[in-house]
């Protein structure tokens, strides 16, 4: 939807003119076209609008991004921090243990990625649950979820009146546990993840960090302990075939006038008969 609205920005500000011939004329046809658009009543208003709102929304995606980006950083960077001064690394684990009553799990995604767990977490979990829980989290860092969910919050923070963007950081919040939940499943069980995410529910987490309690933990045992039947191979092909032709669409429709003009004779050189190249015979 952003991109259809960016590119109608342009639309508005470049007019395109179906034109064949060699390059040379397809610029003069854009120029007169310019010319003859600004020149009409309201024209040029309308051209500077349509780029002003297409700068508008491609700076203020850019920005809340960055933003978005740059917060999450800071507040990973400083509880790294702090569990370097309050942490005990545990090199069999490959995790960091904090001392705390409470059982939890999570990982700080990024460069220097880790996971941690506490204490009444370590106590409270079997060797199998705990195996299936750091394999939730090392998931979360392999598949950079915290790129996805940047993006989604980006959004989100860019258009906060807009219902649509704000429901869509809330499932992809949810989606990237259950894509999670699935490598994990893959490698302990269904029932021994379900059984850790029992034990691990309502635990907090903090800023920026991915939990094993993260989303809605009740629906994602259901899932795990009566999972629904897969849907066939081809309908998921066709599905994503779908989604990706809605995604494309309006690139295809705003990239026609430069693929057709790549077709165009671009030479002004008249071609040379055959009779002066062909030999003498």
């Amino acid at each position: 939807m952003v991109v259809a609205v960016v590119l109608a920005g342009l639309a508005v500000a470049v007019p395109t003119v179906p034109v064949s011939g060699s390059l040379a004329k397809v610029l003069q046809a854009c120029a007169m076209a310019l010319r003859e658009q600004y020149a009409a009543p309201g024209g040029a208003v309308m051209a500077a609008g349509g780029t002003v709102l297409a700068v508008a929304l491609v700076s203020r995606i850019a920005w809340c991004l960055g933003a978005t980006l740059l917060h999450a950083r800071r507040e990973r960077s400083w509880h790294a921090e702090v569990l370097a001064l309050v942490g005990s690394h545990r090199l069999e684990l490959g995790v960091t243990v904090l001392d705390h009553e409470r059982p939890a799990a999570y990982c700080l995604p990024g460069f220097r990625h880790r996971i941690v767990l506490t204490t009444a977490a370590l106590a409270a979990l079997d060797p199998a649950a705990l195996q299936a829980v750091i394999a939730h989290e090392r998931a979360h860092i392999r598949q950079r979820h915290h790129l996805v969910l940047a993006f989604a919050e980006g959004l989100q923070r860019a258009f906060p009146r807009l219902l649509l963007f704000r429901q869509a950081a809330e499932q992809t919040r949810q989606l990237v546990e259950l894509a999670a939940d699935d490598e994990a499943m893959s490698r302990s069980g269904a029932l021994t993840l379900a059984r850790a995410l029992v034990e691990m529910a309502g635990a907090g987490a903090p800023a920026a960090s991915l939990a094993a309690s993260g989303g809605q933990v009740a629906g994602r045992v259901n899932r795990l302990l009566d999972p629904q039947r897969p849907l066939h191979r081809a309908a998921a092909w066709g599905g994503g075939l779908v989604a990706a032709a809605v995604l494309v669409l309006p690139l295809l429709l705003a990239a026609v006038p430069a693929v057709a003009a790549t077709g165009m004779n671009a030479c002004l050189f008249p071609a040379v008969p055959s009779e002066i190249t062909s030999p003498a015979g």
